[in-house]
């Protein structure tokens, strides 16, 4: 038996009635997640070829280690950025979900 002026159970109010579709996490969509890693293998493969190019412009002879060694260096440095860029996109698209479902919420600064 339940009164008239009881509280009604957390999650069963207007304001949460498009977050019972979604559970409550900290972590990206794995779409979003699978986006920003592609991006990552994209961005390191683009170094690779740009590192590998660079010392193979400038190398004459026998340039086996060296291009090998531009290759490596051009892949981690760039796929060392595309993370930074990753990461930063992921935690701002964290961060607009969080205002939007405020919003939703009546919970937003004025």
């Amino acid at each position: 038996m339940t009164t008239p002026d009881a509280d009604p159970p957390p999650g069963s109010g207007p304001a949460d009635a498009g977050r019972a579709d979604r559970p409550l996490s900290a972590l990206p969509s794995p779409l979003a997640r699978a986006v920003a890693f592609t991006g990552i293998l994209l961005g390191g493969l683009a170094g690779a070829v740009i590192g590998q190019a660079l010392v193979a412009i400038q190398c004459t002879g026998d340039c086996g280690l060296a291009k090998g060694l531009g290759l490596l260096t051009g892949a981690v440095v760039a796929a060392a950025g595309m993370a930074v860029v990753a990461v930063l996109g992921l935690r701002a698209m964290g961060e607009w979900r969080e205002t939007l479902d405020r919003e939703a919420a009546g919970h937003a600064p004025r």
